[in-house]
């Protein structure tokens, strides 16, 4: 089974991209083949329909895509960006809803954000849900977000908190045992 981690966020020092490999690694211990990309080798425009109309869709987007298609389930860790979804991952998606069949249509996907403040950024995962979800992405009832994460790691990228640890551990297995079911149909 393969499973493709998109951490949403463009920084390389991003608290999220950390927790991504964080998560690429726990799945990798659940026996699972990982795709980590890195966001900014899918650099897109703008989504603007004239573009659409006049180029289609941009070769980066078909790239992603098929990463997407090739996949049993994804894993995005996003940030959130003023109580939302940022700017480049729902710009990705915009272009993304202009593929048939829509790359996400039945495949697993569970949300994951790390963020320095309270909230861990759940709020942007909230707010992606209902794209996602329209696109025809199966989601994971629960999401795991990071809060205080700027405190949270050790110095090898582990959760300093064993209990969090443990938590995201098991999600994952849960995640991990949906996407399994839903590849063997």
């Amino acid at each position: 089974m393969k499973i493709l981690v998109w951490p949403g966020s463009l920084r390389e020092q991003s608290l999220n991209r950390k927790l991504a490999c964080l998560i690429s690694k726990k799945l990798m211990g659940c026996d699972v083949d990982i795709d980590l990309i890195d966001f900014k080798e899918y650099s897109m425009p703008l989504f603007d329909s004239d573009i659409h109309n006049t180029s289609g869709v941009p070769e980066t987007t078909t790239r992603l895509a098929k990463k997407i298609s090739d996949c049993d389930g994804f894993v995005l860790v996003m940030p959130e960006y003023n109580y939302g979804v940022p700017g480049p991952v729902k710009n990705a998606i915009d272009w993304l809803s202009r593929i048939r069949p829509y790359p996400t249509s039945g495949k697993v996907g569970f949300l994951s954000s790390a963020s320095p403040s309270l909230v861990g950024g759940a709020r942007g995962l909230i707010a992606i849900r209902p794209t996602l979800s329209f696109m025809g992405a199966w989601l994971m009832p629960d999401a795991f977000s990071l809060a205080n994460a700027s405190q949270a790691f050790d110095s090898e990228g582990s959760l300093r908190d064993g209990e969090l640890d443990d938590m995201l551990l098991k999600l994952l297995s849960k995640f991990v045992n949906a996407a399994s079911k839903f590849a063997d149909q």
